[in-house]
Formats: C-alpha cells, structure tokens, sequence
C-alpha cells in the first residue's frame, strides 16, 4: 500500500522541565524539538527531531535541522510522489550528506501516516516482541550527592529499575562512589558524554571498583581505538552512544573490541529504520543493546518504545515516563508502572498524536514547507 504527501509541516515547540538537566555539555531548562507533521490523503504523520538547541551533543542543532528540513528534505520526499514503502525516504534523501536527526524526523513522520493508513502498528511493524518495556532513569549532575540521592530514592520508590548517573571532569568518582555506599544494591551506571580522554584512564580504573552496570560514552566519539583500550584496562562494560551512528558503525565499534553494549538512539542513527538495523546487527553478535533517550515529547517517546519491544533490547532504557520530564506532555502521558514498566503502543503508527490545545500552547513557529 503506498501514501502520498499533500503536505509537509515543519512545528517547533517548548516544553518546560519540571526540572533542570544537566550533563557534560551543560544545562536544559526546557524541551525544544521540531516535529514534522505529514498530510496525505488517508490522513496525518508525525515524526520528532531530536536535534538540541546547540550543537553540543552532536553537530546538528535546532535552527540547522529545521532549515535542513525545509529547503532540502521535505522537498526531497514530496518530489517523489507517492510513498510505496518507509525505506522510500532514505533513499530519496541519500543525496543530502549527514543531517540524520532532520532525516530521522522526516521518515518516522511518513513512517507513522503509512502504517496509519495500513492500521498496523510500530511496534508489529519493526517486529516487536512485548507490550511492557523495562525502565530505567537518567539523573543529571546536581550540585551535591545528597540532592542526587533524594532524587534517585524518589525514582526508586516509583518502580524505576536502573538509574545512571551524568558525570564530567571533577564530579564523578567521589560522587558515584557516595551513592553507590548508599544505595549498594540497585543497577547503576555511569554516562560521560565523551567529556574525558585516555589520559584518564585512572578516573575509569576507579570506577571500575564500583560495581557498576556499564560505562557510557566515556571518550570522544571518533576515537574507537582509545574504547578499545580503555576496555581492555576495565572489568566493567563500556557503552557507546554518541560513537554509533548507523548498523555500519555498530559492527565497526564491535570488531574492535571498542564496546560491550550499545545504546541506540533512533533520532541519533538516522531513524526508526537504521535503529532497528542496529539492533540486529547487535543482535547478531551477542551484544546486549537498550534505547535511550533525548527528553522526547511523547511523539518521540513512542517510537522509542517501539524500538525497545525488540527481542535484542535486554536492558532498561532512559525511555522514561512523561513526568519525569514534563508537568504536562504533548501527547497522552507515558506512565510507569509500580513494577518499573511501560506499555508499548500498540495503536496504528506511533500509536499516539499531539493533543490539539496541549500543541497549540507550545508552539513557538510552524511553516508549511511542502505542499502540491
């Protein structure tokens, strides 16, 4: 069954945090994505970019992802008329070089209004295997472990399963170590966002002493070779995230020995599709993959809960509920449940749509980018 686009919409909205987060790269006070809403004739789509306000995480950013949108990938997929299936977009998008959270927008939107008009769902449609996913929280740097511990205890008592923490050069062995004397029991991790270098190997040796889950992205995201040898010093798994950018980048990090589990981010490796990919190149080599997370609005939020009800994703994501980062969330909220799980969405496409007062009250700009 094909669809096809009468209409590309570009809306950028913000959503207050109920609190700060802070990482490596700085502080967010709010949510600011782009979601792409795509009109055909059957009827909507609706697709997240995960892009930041600053190119900090990765080189796209906001004011660049929504003019990459515009002027050079909506265009892109209306040129070429009807959508007989999902992977038409990245094929007619191939041109543009890089831009995979403005991609990865583009196809979950046309991915959404397609299953949409086959009334299939995301999840069936990737080949998910169970309805309840396992969650777990990511806790940003605070200014003293004590707050971070009334933090983590409050999320523990809600039933999430593991926590991890944000770290950066002078905030993290001394802070990882007072929470894990704390709490000695529960799975715990640890993400740098790439902010150290080999030459803090001892920072890593230290932590490796804390019986921690994993070590996430703790160099820079080029340098696979120094993963490589920082595992070799550690007993405790190395994760990647900001270093895999599609399946390729999985098998390559995997080859060398560079990590031993795999964060995937569909916005990050180019979309549902590519994350899917990933998981089975993962998959295929034994290595245990969970889906994180970029403070999605529940349009996001869904699809990254599709991703994570494949049978290769064995551990708990940062796929949180919508209250851990909103007061009020887009869509319908994502709730945890008391055991620590999450219903996946089994409606058509995504499953969920933005509420129409809840969209009209966050949009900051929409453009209409595309139309025949």
């Amino acid at each position: 069954m094909s669809v096809e686009p009468q209409a590309i919409e570009l809306v950028e909205v913000a959503l207050p945090l109920v609190r700060p987060f802070r990482t490596s790269f700085g502080e967010e006070r709010d949510k600011r994505a782009i979601l792409v809403r795509v009109e055909t004739a059957e009827g909507e789509g609706w697709g997240e970019c995960v892009a930041s306000a600053e190119p900090r995480y990765s080189e796209e950013w906001i004011e660049g992802a929504w003019l990459a949108l515009r002027d050079f990938v909506a265009p892109a997929v209306m040129a070429g008329g009807a959508i007989d299936s999902p992977e038409d977009v990245a094929r007619r998008t191939a041109w543009i070089r890089g831009h995979p959270m403005a991609k990865a927008a583009m196809e979950g939107a046309m991915l959404d209004a397609w299953l949409r008009a086959r009334g299939e769902s995301l999840a069936s449609h990737l080949g998910g295997v169970r309805d309840r996913i396992m969650c777990g929280v990511s806790v940003g740097i605070a200014p003293s472990p004590e707050e971070m511990l009334e933090e983590i205890r409050g999320y523990l008592e809600r039933g999430y399963r593991r926590v991890k923490l944000k770290i950066e050069p002078g905030r993290d062995v001394q802070v990882v170590r007072r929470i894990r004397e704390a709490l000695p029991d529960i799975p715990l991790s640890v993400d740098a966002n790439a902010a150290y270098t080999l030459a803090d190997t001892p920072v890593f040796e230290a932590l490796d002493e804390l019986d921690l889950v994993m070590i996430e992205q703790p160099l820079h995201h080029a340098d696979l070779l120094d993963h490589a040898r920082l595992q070799q010093r550690l007993r405790t798994s190395i994760c990647l995230d900001e270093s895999i950018h599609s399946a390729r980048d999985a098998a390559a990090a995997i080859e060398l020995a560079a990590c031993q589990i795999v964060n995937i981010k569909p916005g990050r490796v180019g979309g549902l599709l590519e994350a899917k990919r990933v998981h089975d190149v993962c998959s295929q080599r034994g290595v245990p993959v969970w889906v994180g997370g970029m403070l999605e609005t529940g349009v996001g939020r869904a699809g990254n809960l599709a991703v994570a009800s494949l049978s290769g994703v064995t551990m708990p994501g940062d796929t949180s509920a919508s209250d851990r980062y909103f007061a009020e969330d887009l869509t319908e909220p994502f709730v945890l449940a008391s055991d620590g799980t999450m219903s996946v969405p089994l409606g058509p496409g995504i499953g969920v749509a933005p509420l129409a007062d809840r969209l009209r009250e966050c949009t900051v700009r929409r453009e209409l980018v595309a139309a025949r």
